[in-house]
C-alpha cells in the first residue's frame, strides 16, 4: 500500500509548537511580530497573505500588512523595507511575491535584514545553507524535510532527484538533501530524457509548475514522491505537478495536492518567525 504523506496533520503540530515557542518568548519580553508587504491587487497573492495573517493570529504572533499600490516606485518600496528593518518591534519581514514587473524583486529581497528574512530568500540566508551554517531556510524545502523526517524516510545514500531549479524550491532543496548525505540530481527544462532521470530516484521532488507532468511510469517502484505543484488541470480542478492517480500505484509514499506540501510551507513560516525572533534576542544579549 502506498503511504499518503499527510502534510496537513503535521502542519497543525508545527503551528502548535510555534504557539508554545511564542508564549515562551513573550515571557522573556520578546514579542514576535511579522510585517507583510503586498504590492498591487493580485487576488492569489492577497489570498496567500490573508492565510499567513490568520496563521500568525493562531500562533499568537502579532502581524501587520502593508498594502501598497501596484504603481509604487522602487525607491518607495525600498524605503519601506528599510523602515521595517530599523523598527525593533518588527521581528520578521515578508514581501509577497511576485511583484509587478517594473520592480526589481532581487533588490528588494537583498534589502531585507537577514535576521528578519522569514522567507529565507536573502543571499546571506541561502549562503548559510550552502555553507552548512545555521540560518533561516526557505519554507517549502524546510517543510519537505520535516515531512520526510516525520515519516522516517532515510536519505543517507539514497538517490534524490529534484525536478525544477528555482531559488525558492529546487536549489535550496538540493542543498538540504545533500546535507543529509543523499546523492542529488537536478532536472530542468533542458534535461534530456527527463523521465529516465526521474526513474533513478529513491526520493523525487517535483517543482516544475506543469500540471501532472510526472506520470506513474516515470517512477522507480517504491519511490518517495513529493509534489510541490499547485496547478489546475484541464477541468479547472486543483492538481499537482505529478499525476497522482498513476503515481500512487507505483510510489511507496506520496504527497497529495492539496493537503501535502502547501500546508507545511505555511507552517514553516511560523517556525521561521519564531527563529527570527530568537536570532534578534541573541543579538541583543
Amino acid at each position: 500500500m502506498t503511504t499518503i504523506i499527510d502534510g496537513k496533520r503535521l502542519a497543525a503540530r508545527v503551528r502548535e509548537q510555534a504557539a508554545i515557542d511564542v508564549s515562551e518568548l513573550v515571557e522573556r519580553g520578546v514579542h514576535p511580530h511579522l510585517a507583510v508587504v503586498l504590492v498591487g491587487d493580485d487576488q492569489a497573492s492577497a489570498t496567500y497573505v490573508r492565510s499567513k495573517l490568520k496563521d500568525c493570529e493562531e500562533c499568537g504572533i502579532a502581524s501587520q500588512d502593508y498594502k501598497l499600490p501596484s504603481a509604487i516606485s522602487q525607491d518607495d518600496l525600498m524605503n519601506l523595507v528599510e523602515r521595517l528593518n530599523a523598527d525593533p518591534a518588527v521581528t520578521g519581514i515578508l514581501v509577497q511575491m511576485p511583484l509587478p514587473a517594473h520592480l526589481d524583486a532581487e533588490k528588494v529581497i537583498a534589502a531585507i535584514s537577514p535576521d528578519k528574512d522569514v522567507d529565507g530568500f536573502h543571499p546571506e540566508s541561502l549562503g548559510c545553507l550552502v555553507r552548512g551554517l545555521p540560518g533561516l531556510r526557505p519554507c517549502t524545502p524546510a517543510g519537505i524535510m520535516a515531512m520526510l523526517d516525520e515519516y522516517g524516510i532515510e536519505l543517507s545514500g539514497k538517490n534524490a532527484v529534484i525536478v525544477g531549479r528555482s531559488s525558492i524550491v529546487g536549489k535550496p532543496m538540493a542543498f538540504m538533501l545533500l546535507e543529509r548525505d543523499a546523492t542529488i540530481s537536478v532536472a530542468h527544462s533542458r534535461t534530456r530524457d527527463i523521465a529516465d532521470v526521474c526513474r533513478t530516484a529513491d526520493v523525487l521532488v517535483v517543482a516544475c509548475g506543469i500540471p501532472k507532468m510526472v506520470q506513474g511510469d516515470w517512477l522507480k517502484p517504491g519511490a518517495v514522491v513529493i509534489d510541490v505543484g499547485m496547478d489546475r488541470d484541464e477541468n479547472g480542478k486543483l492538481c499537482g505537478d505529478v499525476d497522482f492517480d498513476s503515481a500512487a500505484r507505483v510510489a511507496g509514499a506520496i504527497t497529495p495536492v492539496p493537503g501535502g506540501v502547501g500546508p507545511m510551507t505555511r507552517a514553516m513560516l511560523m517556525s521561521n518567525i519564531v527563529q527570527a525572533a530568537r536570532l534578534q534576542l541573541g543579538r541583543a544579549l
